[in-house]
């Protein structure tokens, strides 16, 4: 008898589980609206997913584009790039607007106006690319298959890239790559800066 009620509730809260786990998750092709400003439909996320979305739209240093994209992917990649792989450190040339370098103790000002514009040098020969969109709106001109490759062996031009920590990239689940990716189409284009003239 105890288990025949037990069985019961266990299979009552299999069922409202089940109820409970529809809610909200895009099964329910009725119940999903049109995105907002010409946006791609939003890929379901759980609360831990969705708390980095809102963190990395919160955090990218420059507005977004995100016209005929994935909001929740933008987000995400924002957050991988910008929280978690520290692309703008070889990215963006300079890296911090004056006054504003954390690693002078001065509070942190990201440049914007060069930001993943790359140029900077690592050795003879050796600059960073720029990885913001070009006209076609690819990011340093790459689809996601070229960059996606890039990421995972490290080489350009059939060369490896030996500044680049691609090793570590080359380990992320492909959805992750392809919100990095997502979050590059939806960034302005920029140009290169100018290398800071060296100390006296």
């Amino acid at each position: 008898m105890m288990h025949a009620r037990m069985g019961r509730w266990v299979t009552a809260g299999w069922a409202l589980l089940g109820v409970a786990g529809g809610v909200g998750c895009g099964s329910d092709d009725s119940a999903q609206k049109e995105p907002p400003g010409g946006e791609q439909a939003q890929i379901p996320v759980g609360a831990e997913d969705q708390e980095r979305i809102d963190i990395g739209l919160r955090i990218s240093p420059v507005p977004l584009k995100l016209e005929g994209l994935d909001r929740n992917l933008v987000g995400l990649g924002s957050y991988i790039l910008n929280a978690q792989a520290g692309c703008s450190d070889c990215h963006t040339q300079p890296g911090y607007l004056p006054g504003g370098d954390p690693f002078q103790g001065e509070p942190e000002q990201i440049n914007t106006t060069n930001f993943l514009a790359g140029g900077k040098p690592f050795g003879p020969g050796l600059v960073s690319s720029n990885i913001t969109p070009d006209a076609q709106g690819l990011p340093g001109g790459m689809t996601f298959e070229a960059f996606l490759a890039l990421m995972r062996t490290g080489r350009e031009h059939g060369a490896i890239i030996p500044v680049m920590p691609w090793p570590i990239y080359a380990k992320m689940r492909d959805q992750d790559l392809k919100a990095v990716y997502e979050y590059l189409r939806a960034i302005p284009p920029a140009q290169p800066g100018m290398a800071p003239p060296p100390a006296p």
